[in-house]
């Protein structure tokens, strides 16, 4: 997944479009999520998606997202916000192209999904502290890399980079594009894992029995700093410490997270890039 816009509003440069985000030089800020069988791409007000049908034939559809500006200029929630905007779009797209198969739609998936988090309980008892923490949190990603390695998704998460990535390069083709991208969803991980176990730890010491509404409340603040330190290291991502910050983001990119397409594939992606670019009024279409 291709994060969407988290960073605040800044001053327009002498190359940025009216309308669009400061410092894009005047390409929309496009975001987007890998399909079991296609790809759902994110622009600045609509949504785009492509996918292989069964008879073998690409099916295309989009629509505007839910889009809550008031969010935008406050720290830690904007992030938040606009993650939550990108998963709402998700029903929209099942109503509006049916053929459409999302990330978890296997039975496979739940069932380790469903084991994962019985693991994650299990281990919490079982290892007090840090290391039943931070065991449980790794379990919680094994369903997401279980989706990964079978079928055609890690290919379809490698298109949605490089179609991506091209259209911000400028690039004709995408076929010669990196599979991994820096602002791929990935990044997230490490920094809400850290997050997310420092905030359980310091709950465990104020309350000694805290129920599912303290434990969601982590959650959600894990998932703002995780998101402030991703929008940070982007605006400073030629330093070293963005760097090191996103270095674990690429490596599970590139070891499990993304697979090189095939032709076929990139071709579905073209046709996403090309309806969201349709839709959002931009004429540079390739």
């Amino acid at each position: 997944m291709t994060t969407p816009d988290t960073q605040p509003a800044a001053s327009p440069g002498p190359n940025d479009r009216p309308g669009l985000p400061a410092g894009t030089g005047g390409k929309l800020r496009l975001g987007g999520m890998a399909l079991r069988n296609g790809l759902l791409v994110h622009g600045p007000t609509h949504w785009a998606a492509a996918v292989r049908g069964a008879d073998g034939g690409i099916e295309v559809a989009s629509g505007r997202k839910p889009r809550l500006r008031a969010a935008d200029p406050i720290p830690g929630v904007r992030g938040v916000v606009r993650l939550a905007e990108a998963f709402v779009v998700i029903p929209l797209v099942k109503r509006a192209l049916p053929a459409a198969r999302l990330p978890f739609q296997d039975p496979g998936v739940l069932a380790v999904a469903a084991g994962a988090s019985l693991g994650g309980t299990l281990l919490r008892r079982r290892l007090r502290g840090v290391g039943g923490e931070a065991a449980a949190a790794v379990v919680g990603f094994m369903p997401a890399l279980f989706a990964l390695r079978g079928g055609e998704l890690a290919a379809y998460h490698g298109v949605e980079h490089k179609a991506i990535g091209a259209y911000e390069a400028d690039d004709e083709d995408a076929t010669d594009a990196t599979k991994e991208h820096e602002r791929c969803g990935s990044h997230l991980v490490a920094p809400m894992l850290a997050a997310n176990l420092a905030g359980t730890l310091l709950l465990r010491r104020a309350v000694e029995r805290p129920g599912p509404l303290a434990g969601g409340a982590v959650a959600l603040a894990s998932s703002a700093v995780a998101v402030e330190v991703f929008a940070w290291s982007e605006r400073h991502s030629e330093t070293r410490a963005a760097r090191v910050l996103k270095r674990p983001g690429f490596e599970i990119q590139r070891l499990v997270g993304t697979r090189e397409p095939d032709e076929r594939q990139l071709e579905v992606g073209r046709a996403a890039l090309a309806e969201i670019l349709r839709v959002e009024g931009d004429s540079d279409i390739r």
